[in-house]
């Protein structure tokens, strides 16, 4: 019997010899090591955002760079260009404007990436944006950028009041805002309840906050402070001070005079000449050719 298991065993080795003898090697990589053609808008991004400011503009969508939380899809090329042009325009130059090329190609985050459609979240709301320890700004939504018909509050709205936000948290998280804005609305802090339908405009603006979703912590309170002033005209902010009312525009006009201070000291960025070059900018959008490169 045990010989017969080591007649077997020996077949059995020369039968896979044989195998393996027989087998070719195929030459040809499983890996796809090509590199992926440039296009004429893959160079504009190299000249426009790469060289001056090192910055890796992503518009094709890569599962390493979104959040698996969401079904995504990927940004159009169309949108993206455009997407591109304006943020080059609206943002970075106005910070090149304020605060000098220098900060915007130190601060700005490494990675712009963009998704063509919104992130869902479980309360109902819609993923708009996220900053990312200072390395990426995510922009979602760019599908719904309409080219044919650039409305600037709709841009603020969905885009740049997005891109304001992050931005305020990247530079918040490098240099804090003093702790006395904390004390200003501490106890009206509300997390993810800010989202519910009896937390209205409103009453936010009354509670002495220029959003609702500021309320949802004393970070996004400070930054959206700044967003949402840089991104309304002086009307508009005239506007949301008369909506806080007695109670609500003095707590809004001290936390402003904190955003505009710690601007100031850690930046050395005129808040109101910040605004200022939005502004001016924002009113000639329609002079900007979005579709060619």
């Amino acid at each position: 019997m045990k010989k017969a298991i080591i007649y077997l065993f020996a077949l059995s080795l020369l039968v896979g010899a044989w195998s393996c003898d027989k087998d070719e090697i195929n030459s040809n990589s499983i890996f796809d090591n090509q590199d992926t053609p440039q296009n004429a808008f893959d160079e504009w991004l190299l000249m426009n955002y790469t060289y001056p400011y090192n910055i890796d503009f992503k518009y094709k969508l890569e599962d390493i760079e979104s959040s698996l939380t969401y079904q995504l899809a990927p940004a159009r090329l169309e949108n993206s260009v455009a997407m591109a042009k304006l943020i080059k325009y609206l943002w970075l130059e106005v910070y090149d404007q304020v605060g000098g090329i220098t900060f915007t190609r130190t601060y700005v985050p490494r990675i712009i990436h963009l998704i063509g459609s919104p992130g869902y979240n479980p309360n109902g709301t819609e993923l708009l944006g996220t900053a990312e320890g200072g390395l990426k700004i995510t922009l979602y939504k760019v599908n719904k950028l309409n080219i044919s018909a650039l409305s600037i509050n709709n841009l603020n709205e969905y885009y740049f009041k997005t891109i304001h936000h992050e931005f305020a948290h990247i530079l918040h998280q490098t240099k804090n805002y003093p702790s006395n804005f904390l004390r200003i609305s501490s106890t009206d802090y509300i997390g993810e309840n800010w989202s519910s339908s009896t937390e209205t405009l409103s009453k936010a603006n009354e509670l002495g906050f220029v959003s609702r979703y500021a309320r949802s912590s004393v970070d996004e309170d400070f930054v959206e402070t700044l967003a949402v002033y840089v991104t309304s005209t002086p009307a508009q902010w005239k506007a949301i001070l008369a909506a806080a009312g007695t109670a609500g525009m003095p707590k809004i006009e001290q936390k402003f005079s904190i955003v505009k201070d710690y601007l100031t000291a850690a930046w050395n960025i005129d808040i109101v000449a910040l605004r200022n070059a939005v502004q001016e900018r924002s009113a000639l959008i329609g002079n900007l050719d979005l579709r060619n490169l």
